[in-house]
């Protein structure tokens, strides 16, 4: 079997940053490090993939970005700060709205290997961490917004899920509340599934029994929201506040309330995630976890365009950006 370039790296005693570092001949690694590297490199008889080779000869100084809907105002913030720090740089940005189908997504993917784009970022990718690291593996250069994949250097930028949504679920307990619904994204998501770990810890630690009935999914829209509420409303299992994992999924929340004359917060307290604009706005406002949205898009794009120029000094590739929850009126409301 061929080997990879990670398995120079495990030789060599180094990331796989520093041996694609050497192989590019870039002067931020020492003079030490770069002999072990080759000879590293000569024991193992390592050929880099012919993709890689190229790379460097036939720049397009054009990133690619998957969103999974372009809709939603957290991709979209997440692309504005992708775009500008791109500018910044003199790059180009193609966005590519993957409809939330891994067939599309795949298809995207594509675009590294025609040399449409020099790098691409995936945000909340519904492909596989392996397939993700293949492509790495054969040279392309990418990055993960919303996860962190277990790989030296594939990027990734990402909040701290558990923890934020632990804060939220605890507020709502600290306002009297024991009967908590959880509606979730797509199953497979990683960030739904931070999430209702966040949830079930906030539950565990303060002697709460967790209710299935009490789970249900919106897949991370306003719709699927509605309908979630729509279900849990109809079950025997009575609940008096509901965290979403995202704030589209809260506004669903709040029209099947409307509907059935539910009392935001006084019969039931909301709180969701993003701090989208037009949270703020709504009656009553939404309390919710501001994500640092833009920031993320800033902070990836910069990355993968300094691993694209072999600008990395740091070996760091995993970024966590903190998030903060905001109380609003929809939570704000010491239930008895």
């Amino acid at each position: 079997m061929d080997n990879k370039i990670v398995d120079v790296a495990k030789r060599a005693g180094v990331s796989a940053a520093t041996v694609s570092r050497v192989l590019n001949d870039s002067s931020l690694v020492s003079e030490k490090t770069k002999q072990k590297v080759l000879k590293a490199v000569e024991e193992m008889d390592y050929h880099p993939h012919a993709a890689a080779k190229q790379l460097r000869s036939q720049r397009t100084m054009t990133i690619g970005v998957i969103v999974p809907d372009i809709i939603v105002s957290y991709f979209s913030e997440i692309i504005k700060g992708i775009e500008n720090a791109a500018y910044a740089r003199k790059y180009k940005v193609i966005i590519c709205d993957s409809d939330n189908e891994l067939e599309k997504e795949m298809e995207y993917l594509g675009l590294l290997s025609n040399r449409t784009v020099d790098g691409m970022i995936l945000v909340t990718p519904f492909v596989s961490d392996d397939i993700i690291k293949d492509y790495s593996q054969k040279g392309y250069t990418l990055g993960v917004i919303g996860r962190a994949i277990d790989d030296e250097v594939i990027l990734s930028c990402k909040t701290n899920n558990v923890q934020f949504s632990e804060a939220a679920v605890r507020h709502l307990i600290e306002q009297g509340h024991k009967q908590i619904a959880y509606i979730g994204g797509f199953s497979d998501s990683m960030e739904n599934y931070e999430r209702m770990e966040g949830y079930l810890k906030a539950l565990k630690d303060n002697r709460i029994p967790f209710k299935p009935g009490l789970i249900d999914s919106g897949h991370f829209m306003e719709s699927g929201g509605y309908e979630a509420t729509l279900r849990l409303f109809e079950r025997q299992e009575p609940f008096t506040a509901v965290f979403t994992a995202n704030d589209e999924m809260a506004l669903g929340v709040y029209r099947a309330c409307r509907e059935r004359g539910v009392r935001i917060p006084e019969d039931l307290a909301v709180v969701g995630v993003d701090n989208n604009r037009i949270t703020g706005y709504i009656v009553p406002p939404l309390s919710t976890v501001e994500q640092p949205k833009y920031e993320m898009g800033v902070c990836l794009a910069e990355k993968l365009i300094d691993q694209l120029n072999d600008l990395n000094a740091s070996e760091q590739n995993k970024y966590v950006i903190e998030s903060r929850l905001i109380v609003r009126d929809s939570s704000n409301y010491l239930r008895n």
